[in-house]
């Protein structure tokens, strides 16, 4: 481990040097940007709170066996659909009915990866995959033909109604707090309660640990499976509904940097408790804000790609050995 340890910091400092930067000036400069000042402190909660919930989601997932790659798309599906309702009932609520449509559209964009899955044994992998492609095209067609504002050029939906978003827990410049921050950490407590208290949250868990032993205790698998996908891709659509009514105030292509995709990161390293969730976001989310930055000092934004990568190998290698060990 130790080896592991010190090759992945050589193979860093290898590759910061040879794109031409310092690695102790990068570090310095990765947290200036993002924990450096109160500005950059409010951008990476900003960061993390997606990656929060949508690690909270793929995480959920993962305790049932399943590996959700369509977070991606569940998002999007939970954010136009939160848009489309919010846009025709403004107010308190619209707020509460967009955020209920964004949590129905995550389950039903979940849903028949969840029924492939359960009944023919498809691998949940390709089917999220492939859904995530269709969830793209979908709603970039749709903020760019019925959905569009018609007095930009751009394919973007008309800004949200200010009673009709997340209220901030505090906002005096430079620093800006929101209560979807707070949502976000709610949820967690939730699932990890749930997954720790209740007989579901026990068979969830029993079916990821040992489809054929949970069976054999009586358990519908199917109905787990199920039941674990849906969840996961309503709490994904949450997270969609989050970013348009606590960040962006509107929908519009592109509106997702790829915060699926890094979710599934975020849950691997949060590893078999959704505390951990936490933690692990808000890493992610401070290699994206401090990325920005050093794009500044001509540093490749990739690097942040390899830093979590490398995060994530050595993560993976002490679970491993530790699962070695106990067996």
């Amino acid at each position: 481990m130790v080896l592991l340890i010190v090759g992945a910091l050589a193979l860093l400092a290898g590759l910061m040097i040879l794109s031409g930067a310092s690695p102790l000036g990068s570090l310095v400069t990765l947290l200036k940007g993002s924990l450096g000042t109160p500005a950059a402190i409010s951008g990476t909660l900003r960061e993390t709170t997606p990656l929060l919930i949508l690690g909270l989601a793929v995480f959920l997932a993962l305790r049932a066996g399943l590996f959700n790659i369509g977070a991606e798309g569940q998002f999007l599906l939970g954010a136009v659909a939160c848009t489309w309702v919010n846009l025709r009932i403004p107010g308190f609520g619209g707020l509460i009915l967009g955020t209920l449509a964004g949590a129905i559209a995550g389950a039903l964009w979940a849903l028949p990866a969840g029924l492939i899955k359960a009944y023919r044994n498809g691998h949940e992998v390709i089917t999220t995959i492939m859904l995530n492609s269709v969830a793209v095209y979908l709603t970039t067609a749709l903020v760019a033909g019925p959905m569009k504002d018609p007095k930009q050029d751009s394919p973007t939906t008309a800004d949200l109604v200010a009673g009709s978003r997340l209220p901030w827990l505090y906002d005096h410049a430079p620093v800006q707090l929101s209560s979807a921050l707070l949502l976000g950490l709610i949820l967690t407590a939730l699932v990890a309660l749930w997954l720790r208290k209740t007989v579901a949250g026990y068979e969830l868990q029993a079916v990821g640990a040992s489809p054929g032993a949970a069976k054999y205790a009586g358990i519908d698998n199917r109905r787990v499976v199920l039941a674990a996908m849906c969840s996961s891709g309503a709490i994904a659509g949450i997270a969609g509904v989050v970013q348009v009514l606590a960040y962006e105030g509107r929908f519009y292509a592109g509106i997702s940097p790829g915060y699926g995709f890094d979710a599934l990161g975020v849950a691997l390293l949060a590893g078999g408790s959704a505390w951990g969730v936490i933690p692990a976001s808000l890493l992610f989310g401070v290699l994206a804000k401090g990325g920005t930055s050093l794009q500044l000092d001509e540093v490749p934004k990739g690097i942040t790609t390899v830093v979590l990568g490398l995060i994530i190998l050595v993560a993976a290698a002490l679970r491993y050995r530790k699962v070695s060990t106990d067996v």
